[in-house]
């Protein structure tokens, strides 16, 4: 099982951008999805963006147009591309892998945090 670390979280005024980026111990190729999810105080964790692959993504319809998420098998990681950031993005971003199609996110990094604010 790959382990997930998370980094280029930080501070950022509204409209603002950040890239956010997630390496993996291992090898990703052979998992199914890779995704991002984020978690605000008080709130549920949710889903942000995932890729199977270079077009196969799906986003939150709060982020559609402002992120972007990649994917790169042969680097091990998968970066998130965020623009026009609001002060709602503020949240502990999570990155997740999936390892077949019939199973679900259970891997996960220790997060990095977001805040968006002037």
């Amino acid at each position: 099982q790959v382990q997930l670390v998370e980094s280029g979280g930080g501070l950022v005024q509204p409209g603002g951008s950040l890239r956010l980026s997630c390496a993996a111990s291992g090898s990703i190729r052979n998992l199914y999805r890779m995704g991002w999810y984020r978690q605000a105080p008080g709130k549920q964790r949710e889903l942000v963006a995932t890729i199977i692959s270079g077009s196969n993504t799906n986003y939150a319809d709060s982020v559609k147009g402002r992120f972007t998420i990649y994917r790169n098998n042969d680097k091990n990681t998968v970066d998130l591309q965020m623009y026009s950031l609001k002060p709602e993005d503020t949240a502990v971003y999570y990155c997740g892998a999936q390892p077949s199609r019939f199973s679900f996110m259970n891997t996960w990094g220790q997060g990095t945090q977001v805040t968006v604010s002037s």
